[in-house]
């Protein structure tokens, strides 16, 4: 099966740039997608509708055209949730989970502690709620995780450790929560098959950091322990453009 991972920075702006031929000529099975910005009265409709995909979405409450995450599935799951433990962070539309005979696919778009940190105690919060979440779905069956987790877990995971070890996304505080996460019995999927690569899946609009390539590998996939030995392939697809991240891609034999 092929998974992919997209923060699109928002869906409607990323349609109207004609780019979603070249993330659907990778063929995925399920298609995860963060960062929709969509409104709750924007659409009846799902606007990625293509034949043979199934879109399950959910948007903010609380601010108009924030967060929003979606999966694109082509075989329809056993169950749908949205949020975490009771619909937890559904506000923010930050979580999307669909359940598959033999596994759990969750799709996140973690919080940002944004400038000067203002929202890690928030997102201190959602990590250890994530964790609750997620350890509740292992003890039912396997788990694939995928999203933009807003971490760079190491100093090779970004082009500017040293300069940016106190910015959201490089705090002790985030990485140890990241660390935490792993310590459930997760594997990022890419670091474990590529563990010397320097690549990376965000890059700042400003001052032309994708040219330069300074760029952060904040997107991941994560899989339970017991599936990493069904892993074929775990990429970042830097040639797939239209936003200012780019996709993540899992083969996985299941």
């Amino acid at each position: 099966m092929r998974f992919i991972s997209f923060n699109v920075n928002s869906i409607n702006a990323y349609l109207k740039k004609g780019l979603l031929d070249q993330l659907l000529a990778y063929d995925p099975d399920l298609l995860g997608i963060e960062e929709l910005k969509l409104t709750e009265k924007e659409h009846k409709d799902f606007p990625v509708l293509k034949d043979g995909l199934l879109p399950y979405w959910t948007v903010s409450k609380v601010k108009k055209g924030y967060a929003g995450t979606a999966i694109l599935t082509k075989k329809e799951p056993l169950s749908v949730h949205y949020g975490l433990i009771d619909g937890e962070y559904d506000d923010e539309g930050r979580a999307v989970t669909l359940e598959f005979p033999t596994f759990f696919y969750v799709n996140l778009y973690t919080p940002n502690s944004g400038e000067e940190l203002k929202r890690l105690p928030f997102r201190m919060t959602f990590e250890e709620r994530l964790r609750d979440y997620l350890k509740g779905l292992k003890e039912k069956k396997s788990v694939i995780v995928s999203g933009d987790l807003n971490v760079a877990n190491e100093p090779i995971d970004l082009k500017n450790p040293s300069s940016n070890h106190h910015s959201a996304g490089f705090t002790d505080e985030e990485r140890r929560e990241f660390k935490k996460l792993l310590s459930l019995g997760f594997v990022d999927t890419f670091r474990t098959l590529h563990p010397e690569e320097r690549k990376y899946s965000y890059w700042s609009y400003l001052r032309n950091a994708r040219k330069t390539n300074a760029g952060w590998r904040i997107d991941y996939f994560l899989v339970s322990e017991e599936l990493m030995g069904k892993v074929e392939k775990a990429e970042i697809l830097n040639d797939v453009y239209g936003s200012d991240h780019c996709p993540v891609l899992l083969d996985i034999d299941l």
